[in-house]
């Protein structure tokens, strides 16, 4: 995939800042579609499809973690980032409880937006192409987990979306299965950075994915004190 093949809804209510985001993306060869309010970008979303969504959260008409989740309602896979002021601490696991794949705290440097906004694409496309068809689904307790589609499904055949930090979490517990997963592989393979704010970040997904498991009581997901977690399978 291109930066041209790449669709980016961003969402800033800032006429000035949105204007040189906008520009300095399409610069780098980037399609971009410039909302500038909540209900605007809901609107271009429900009218377009997009390889990702950057989301300021202060606007006016509908809040971006409003957005967020409205957006969560019917697509769980598109890659969101919030680009905000809102720096608190609560602010940040607020946007990752939601289904984040990042946060980015204003000001910033475009530069390093523009990075993040590689990495997390560059995710995207190897969960889809980076392993054969038939390696892609795995079957954990009563659950089947397709990595392709990023679904799970329960054993009366209710499926669930995943995000794309959902999914590949899960997956390194499933192939790490009745052993310990490092916490600091996990957070460098799917983070890329192994610092407190991702370890935070970390430490939501999987109380998120915990919950998602809670149906079936051979499955334990433990933490492993300084080290990392153990996805178990009790025999029944």
């Amino acid at each position: 995939m291109t930066n041209t093949d790449v669709k980016i809804l961003m969402v800033e209510d800032d006429d000035s800042l949105g204007s040189i985001l906008r520009e300095y993306l399409s610069m780098k060869g980037y399609n971009v579609t410039h909302a500038k309010d909540g209900l605007e970008a809901l609107d271009y979303f429900q009218k377009d499809k997009f390889d990702i969504c950057l989301l300021d959260v202060m606007m006016p008409k509908l809040d971006g973690f409003n957005v967020a989740k409205k957006m969560r309602e019917s697509d769980d896979y598109l890659p969101i980032v919030f680009v905000s002021a809102k720096s608190m601490q609560q602010d940040k696991l607020e946007g990752l409880k939601i289904g984040a794949d990042d946060y980015v705290t204003k000001p910033f440097s475009m530069e390093e937006l523009q990075l993040r906004i590689e990495a997390i694409l560059r995710r995207s496309i190897s969960n889809e192409i980076g392993k054969p068809l038939d390696m892609k689904e795995y079957t954990i307790g009563t659950y089947k987990f397709n990595r392709l589609l990023k679904l799970l499904t329960d054993v009366n055949g209710k499926e669930r979306g995943l995000t794309d930090k959902e999914a590949s979490l899960l997956e390194m517990l499933i192939m790490n299965k009745n052993d310990t997963m490092s916490r600091k592989e996990a957070l460098l393979k799917i983070w890329g950075d192994d610092d407190y704010f991702n370890g935070r970040s970390m430490d939501v997904y999987i109380t998120k994915i915990r919950k998602m498991l809670k149906g079936d009581t051979n499955l334990k997901l433990t933490n492993v004190h300084g080290v990392g977690y153990q996805l178990i399978e009790l025999k029944s």
